[in-house]
């Protein structure tokens, strides 16, 4: 069966074809005189050519290049048209602005109304002889001629009406005449020129008569909702374009405009109509949402639509409910937004609201935003005045010296809220992995502002924070991933654990017994979550660092200075080296284990506790040396492991240095009855064991034990103003190199010079210093020039004789 359109819809449908048919037939025969004109010239270029002659023309690429026509007839066609109809138009505004007042009241209407009625009757005659380019041209000035007859009309008729009135009324006829006329000739320009117009006669009139702000308001999301719906009935693309360009403008003022009214209304009154006018706007957006045939605009339709109905909302809220609990309505109603995810709605309008929900969870998080970030940078603040006594409750100890966040009383709530529908809302959505680490940091936040936001006692906000700590690293070892990295939730609890114990500990400054006690409880907390494999390398590190911030505390508790709190420190090296003993080396499968992973950060938190405690015993040299000297101790426990048998280098170092420290602190002026005990047996040892091994190198051998004698003996002997002890040191000096040089031994050949060098400068000072003062003061400079320019002379033999050297003292022992 055969479906008929009634006789109206055909009517409709077969003009429209006509008019396409005539375009198409106005195009060919445009295409066709242009084929005929080029035909033409091009015989009448060319002379007659006989049977048998080849033509005589130009080379190609020459000539014929050279004559090729650079513009198309109907470009040209349309830059004439559209150039006389714009000279045309400058005429009349011209002669009706300028020339008017020379012709009488009958004289201006014959003028304008003749002008007028030929622009826009000449187009019936051009169609019908398919000149349509021209026919457009001619009706362009026709329209713009009926804007100047209403203007002339105003001026000669009208002189005492309304401006805006007026304009109104002028511009609802011009609109109508316009869409009539552009629909009965089939022209393209008049129908976007009339839905362009017909967006401002309503809110014209309104103005005219007066109205307030809010039907201002209402006036703009009307003419938005006529040019929503010219867009969606519209076939003709700019058309379209011009109302949708239409609806947007007005829509958005008119929104803006309800915002700005509801947010700043005085009442509930007020709040309450421009609250319904954002619903207006909301229910306009998807209306025109559910009928656009693009989802994507769908879904921006609706987003716009649920931000309106929060705005609404908050709005009404903020005059009838205290200002802290503002946030928490307009959180609640982007909460109900996701309620439409379960209906039958289309789907692009619940995806937009869902979106508009998400976003406002987003601004009430960032609302929260000062409050948690002053709980966690506040305490920094406190740690300036350690143990001032304790504040009267935990919020004037966390915002010692910093300003206190208004309406942050239902903070705690509005991050709890949305951490819980971010928990719900993670088994539905494909990004399970953001939700899994958006939704604890959300929760600790409001565990964390909570005990402020209660001003909490001072010891009971201490015990929550070390709860919300105790939380977190529960919830690292619960869902850590055994011998593995930690998974992302994991590593997320853990750092948050980090964070919250910094804080907390810099919190417990304020008081001595808090700061002891939670000092112990953090070290407990993070020593037992080391002992899983996944926290390991976060939580013992952590662990050892609380552990040195004990003992310091213990020392100042206790009231012992400082050089005997570092021996109190050093147990944490100790502990840190034991640990590291039992956790390092272990390998599973080729890739390190949890435990191994560990070693390097507890060794690094170690070695820091280690210089902390050097820091500490300075002042006093003698605690300095048994300090150096139990750190020496360390290391070399710590070298017995086969992979850390480069520690027994420092291990050597640092014993050096505590018997030089020693020996400083004990103002002993002949060392070398100290130091050589030690250098005859540590040489025999080195020689035995390079007997043992060849492949042990001089430094290994010989080093230590050349150097504990050297050195001392040369810092002695640079303060002597004796020739006895230069001498028997440089004597030694110039031994020790040359059994160096006999047996090719690199230790003996870089120490033996350079303390002969050290002692021979120290018995030349006096006499260059005496030849300095003798010489006139350019000597030096001069001097110094010359080196320099002999040096840029030879400076690439210089490069090599220091590389040979270099080699030179590597092929040595």
């Amino acid at each position: 069966m055969t479906n008929l359109p009634p006789p109206a819809e055909e009517l409709r449908f077969l003009d429209a074809e006509l008019r396409q048919l005539d375009v198409r037939r106005a195009t060919l025969l445009r295409r066709r005189a242009w084929l005929v004109h080029t035909l033409q010239a091009t015989a009448a270029r060319q002379p007659a050519l006989g049977p048998g002659t080849a033509p005589v023309g130009p080379p190609a690429g020459t000539g014929a290049a050279a004559r090729r026509p650079e513009a198309t007839a109907p470009g040209v066609q349309n830059v004439l048209l559209v150039l006389g109809g714009v000279l045309l138009t400058i005429a009349a505004i011209a002669f009706t602005l300028v020339s008017w007042g020379h012709l009488g009241i009958a004289g201006r209407a014959l003028v304008l109304g003749a002008l007028t009625v030929c622009a826009l009757g000449a187009p019936v005659a051009l169609l019908r002889r398919g000149l349509r380019s021209t026919a457009e041209a001619v009706a362009a000035l026709g329209t713009a001629l009926t804007v100047l007859d209403a203007y002339a009309l105003h001026e000669v008729a009208f002189p005492g009406t309304d401006g805006a009135g007026y304009t109104a009324t002028a511009s609802a006829v011009l609109a109508a005449l316009w869409a009539v006329y552009g629909v009965r000739l089939g022209l393209r320009h008049p129908l976007p020129l009339a839905v362009a117009t017909a967006h401002l006669p309503l809110l014209l009139g309104a103005i005219a008569v007066g109205a307030g702000p809010y039907t201002l308001t209402a006036v703009s999301l009307a003419t938005a909702a006529g040019g929503a719906a010219v867009a969606l009935r519209a076939a003709l693309l700019p058309v379209r374009i011009v109302a949708v360009t239409g609806a947007l403008g007005t829509g958005a003022a008119g929104v803006l405009s309800a915002g700005w009214l509801c947010w700043s209304a005085s009442g509930p009154g007020p709040a309450a109509r421009a609250a319904a006018l954002l619903l207006v706007a909301a229910a306009l957006a998807l209306v025109a949402g559910r009928f656009v045939p693009r989802p994507e605009i769908s879904v921006g339709a609706a987003f716009a639509a649920g931000l309106c109905v929060v705005a609404g909302a908050g709005g009404v809220l903020r005059v009838t409910v205290p200002g802290e609990w503002t946030v928490p309505g307009c959180l609640a109603c982007a909460i109900a937004l996701l309620a439409t995810e379960r209906t039958r709605l289309h789907h692009p309008l619940r995806q937009g609201l869902v979106r508009a929900s998400a976003a406002v969870q987003g601004f009430a998080v960032l609302w929260t935003l000062p409050l948690v970030a002053g709980c966690v940078l506040g305490p920094a603040v406190r740690g300036a005045g350690a143990w001032s006594g304790t504040p009267r409750d935990f919020r004037d100890a966390v915002f010692a010296g910093l300003p206190r966040p208004p309406y942050a009383g239902t903070a705690p709530l509005v991050l709890a809220v949305v951490a819980a529908v971010l928990v719900v809302a993670g088994h539905r959505t494909a990004r399970r992995p953001a939700v899994t680490v958006a939704a604890p940091v959300l929760g600790w936040a409001a565990a964390l502002v909570l005990p402020v936001v209660l001003q909490l006692p001072y010891a009971a906000g201490l015990v929550a924070h070390a709860v919300v700590v105790a939380a977190a690293l529960f919830f690292a070892v619960r869902f850590g991933r055994a011998d593995k990295r930690p998974s992302p939730p994991s590593l997320t609890a853990l750092l948050l654990a980090l964070v919250t114990s910094v804080g907390l500990a810099l919190v417990s400054l304020a008081s001595e017994p808090a700061t002891i006690a939670v000092l112990g409880t953090l070290t407990v907390l993070f020593a037992a979550a080391g002992l899983r494999p996944g926290p390991a390398p976060f939580a013992a590190p952590a662990a050892l660092c609380h552990a040195t911030a004990l003992a310091c505390a213990i020392g100042a508790s206790a009231g012992r200075p400082p050089h005997h709190t570092a021996l109190l420190v050093l147990v944490v090296p100790a502990v840190a080296a034991l640990i590291a003993s039992r956790t390092g080396g272990s390998r599973t499968g080729g890739s390190r284990t949890g435990g191994s992973r560990a070693t390097v950060p507890v060794e690094v938190a170690g070695a820091a506790a280690g210089l902390l405690a050097l820091a500490l015993a300075a002042p006093e040299p003698p605690m300095l040396a048994l300090v150096l000297s139990l750190c020496g101790a360390v290391a070399a426990a710590t070298a017995l492991r086969p992979e850390r048998r480069a520690a027994g280098w420092a291990a050597a170092a640092l014993f050096l240095l505590a018997t030089w420290v020693r020996l400083a602190a004990w103002d002993v002026a002949a060392p070398e009855a100290y130091t050589l005990p030690v250098t005859g047996p540590a040489l025999i040892v080195g020689l035995l064991r390079r007997r043992r091994d060849a492949a042990v190198s001089s430094w290994t051998a010989y080093g230590s034990g050349l150097a504990v004698t050297l050195v001392p003996s040369l810092l002695a002997a640079w303060d002597d103003q004796h020739w006895l002890r230069p001498l028997a040191l440089g004597v030694a000096a110039l031994a020790v190199t040359l059994a160096g040089a006999r047996h090719r031994l690199q230790a003996p050949l870089v120490l033996g010079p350079g303390v002969l060098a050290l002692v021979a400068l120290h018995e030349l000072t006096p006499y260059l210093a005496q030849v300095v003062g003798a010489l006139p003061r350019w000597a030096p400079p001069a001097v110094a020039g010359l080196v320099l320019l002999v040096l840029g002379a030879t400076y690439e033999q210089r490069l090599r004789d220091a590389r040979r050297l270099r080699e030179a003292l590597g092929r040595l022992g």
